[in-house]
């Protein structure tokens, strides 16, 4: 298959890119630079840099690559940075995203598969997390994505253009060649290998109260080869709609930061700070549907497997994307 790939510059965007190219795909990644790294695409995709923003250039990318199938990574992902600064997202998450749903029309594309988010349902109070639960988004980044759902869902059903919303939770871990690297850093399990390696001073929890067993909060991890499987399914098959990627499960903060501390083989110092405003005890999907429909079956749930592959990434790449 042809598979056009924007965004594929960044964290999941690049691991879904060496994902679909090891089964044999065409893939061309489309990335603006804005926060991916020219180092993370594949030297086995086509690279055409260039932003949603441009119509034009974006219609020329897609007149050079012919896709077949679409994957959407290409969004701003901090949830602090969109209730700063939510004009940025929604031009970015939505507006932008809109001209690539009108190239994926013009060019008559067969599937296009959107990176959602858990941060539509807002602060939902069942768990695991099922599809049909409200979708209540409690900041600009959430809600970014549950509009761009929606224009989805309206493109579908007047101009016929299929396609699938991946609503995932945590993402984690590294493939052989790629893993995580933003700048700044605001995801856990970087941040704890940031202090398990000596480049932080110590990690902060924030709030040891929770209604949990170990009072800190827990999350659902899932790995990004897994993520990435998941898109290839929902590229191939012919679902339209939206479905969550989920372990089912869950683990605390206390659980990660000894994970990372037991795959290092370092302690580091662990701060208790108070909670952030908005954060719920508990994010753990129901990913009973993708597996049903999709025929997904992750391969990588156990956590220590997702830390050390996030954990070797770092070692091989102490500067991460810098270093190349």
């Amino acid at each position: 298959m042809r598979i056009f790939v924007a965004g594929g510059a960044g964290y999941i965007g690049s691991c879904t890119t060496e994902y679909l190219l090891d089964q044999g795909h065409q893939v061309t990644v489309f990335d603006a630079l804005l926060n991916g790294h020219r180092a993370a695409v594949d030297p086995r995709a086509d690279f055409i840099q260039g932003n949603l923003e441009d119509l034009d250039g974006l219609q020329r990318a897609m007149d050079q690559a012919r896709p077949e199938g679409v994957i959407h990574f290409a969004a701003f992902i901090e949830v602090g940075e969109s209730m700063k600064d939510p004009l940025k997202y929604f031009n970015n998450n939505v507006a932008n995203a809109i001209h690539l749903c009108q190239a994926a029309t013009d060019h008559n594309v067969h599937k296009l598969v959107f990176s959602s988010t858990a941060a539509v349902y807002g602060m939902t109070e069942h768990f695991p997390i099922r599809e049909e639960e409200p979708k209540s988004p409690i900041n600009p980044y959430g809600e970014s994505k549950l509009m761009f759902e929606r224009i989805l869902a309206w493109q579908h059903q007047l101009k016929g253009l299929p396609y699938t919303a991946l609503r995932y939770f945590n993402a984690a871990g590294a493939t052989r060649l790629h893993g995580e690297d933003h700048h700044p850093e605001t995801h856990l399990i970087p941040l704890i290998i940031q202090a398990a390696r000596g480049e932080r001073k110590a990690i902060s929890i924030f709030g040891e109260d929770y209604d949990t067993p170990d009072g800190t909060c827990i999350r659902d991890y899932i790995h990004v080869l897994d993520l990435a499987q998941a898109h290839l399914l929902a590229l191939q098959s012919d679902f339209v709609g939206a479905l969550n990627l989920g372990t089912g499960g869950g683990s605390s903060v206390r659980q990660v930061i000894d994970t990372v501390k037991k795959v290092a083989g370092h302690d580091f110092p662990v701060e208790v700070a108070p909670r952030r405003p908005g954060d719920p005890a508990r994010l753990i999907a129901d990913s009973t549907a993708a597996r049903k429909i999709l025929g997904w079956n992750p391969q990588y749930q156990d956590l220590e497997t997702i830390v050390r592959s996030a954990w070797d990434w770092k070692q091989a790449h102490p500067l991460g994307y810098n270093d190349r």
